[in-house]
């Protein structure tokens, strides 16, 4: 586990520092974390949303075919991970 996907999860993280850490996952390419990332639903659906357009920019075609399946997820998440693909 990276220390940006940590921060990234971290309760008390303020948003820009929250927004730069899922940035760093998107530059490093950490795809699983990025999926986390869009699957949790604690988080602002503005971060959500980044991890999935980062997944994108990652073509993490595996990952974005997962999440436009799972059920569990936002159906507005799913849509645009189907549409990323």
């Amino acid at each position: 586990m990276s220390t940006y996907f940590r921060t990234a999860m971290k309760s008390n993280v303020t948003h820009d520092h929250r927004r730069a850490a899922v940035d760093r996952l998107i530059e490093r390419g950490e795809r699983q974390n990025l999926a986390i990332i869009v699957e949790t639903a604690g988080l602002r659906g503005e971060f959500r949303r980044q991890a999935l357009e980062g997944l994108a920019a990652c073509r993490a075609t595996d990952e974005l075919e997962a999440l436009a399946e799972e059920t569990s997820l936002d159906r507005s998440l799913r849509r645009r991970a189907d549409e990323l693909t």
